[in-house]
């Protein structure tokens, strides 16, 4: 399965497990995701969630050829971008952590990336746009030019640099971010599990109307690109590996 399921204590962790692919999300893993998901949420014995992927990848976003419709009624895309929340999930990261991959991290309320994570929004450079939460999320995390940056250009943020702007919580060394986002959930199931979720509650709905704002500007947007001829030159110079000759219409 691409997607397991493990509980450590009052803990539940998702593992993305479909390397192969760069853990990039198909119909199934959206599936497995938001399963995994709804079993955190409704089970009273389990507090607090990390996502991850394996050792060498996060995730890489979209599948371009298997991803169409990897959304679910209760998560939205992936099974994670618009769900509801109850209780804290934390994103650790180790690895490229690319378009729908920071998507998901960002969805999450903590991240922990170990120095061999690299963050990256790299829609545009396929004639694409960010559909899944980064054209509001991401400015939020980051100041308004990193974030624009990251949006527009092919740039990415390293773990450090991400931390150090504010995006990342704890910095890890190779191989321990899963370990580390651990020992933060258990620091976070040390406070009252209803006092955190009350918490969390509070601050969601805080941004509950630009969210809604910022899904019609993502829509609209996304109308633009589906009607583009450079949307398709942009899959089609990913998937025949070539730089895209760009038509600007």
């Amino acid at each position: 399965m691409p997607i397991r399921e493990e509980v450590r204590g009052r803990t539940l962790i998702v593992h993305l497990d479909r390397e192969d692919k760069r853990n990039a999300i198909n119909v199934e893993m959206a599936l497995g995701i938001s399963a995994a998901l709804d079993r955190l949420d409704d089970d009273d014995t389990l507090w607090a969630g990390v996502i991850t992927g394996t050792p060498k990848v996060f995730c890489a976003g979209t599948d371009l050829k298997d991803g169409a419709g990897a959304r679910t009624d209760r998560g939205g895309e992936y099974g994670i971008i618009r769900r509801q929340r109850i209780k804290p999930l934390i994103a650790a990261v180790e690895g490229p952590c690319m378009g729908g991959g920071l998507e998901i991290a960002l969805a999450c309320d903590l991240i922990v990336a170990s120095t061999a994570a690299r963050m990256a929004l790299p829609e545009t450079r396929r004639g694409l746009v960010a559909t899944s939460g980064a054209l509001f999320r991401v400015t939020r995390a980051l100041p308004p030019n990193i974030a624009r940056q990251l949006l527009i250009t092919g740039a990415g943020l390293t773990a450090q640099r991400a931390y150090d702007l504010g995006l990342v919580n704890v910095v890890s060394e190779p191989g321990q971010a899963l370990a580390d986002a651990q020992l933060l959930a258990e620091d976070i199931n040390a406070s009252g599990p209803v006092a955190v979720r009350a918490t969390l509650a509070a601050l969601n709905e805080q941004y509950a109307a630009a969210d809604a704002t910022g899904w019609e500007a993502t829509g609209r947007a996304q109308e633009k690109i589906l009607a583009s001829d450079d949307m398709r030159e942009g899959i089609n110079a990913f998937f025949e590996k070539r730089p895209p000759e760009w038509k600007a219409r």
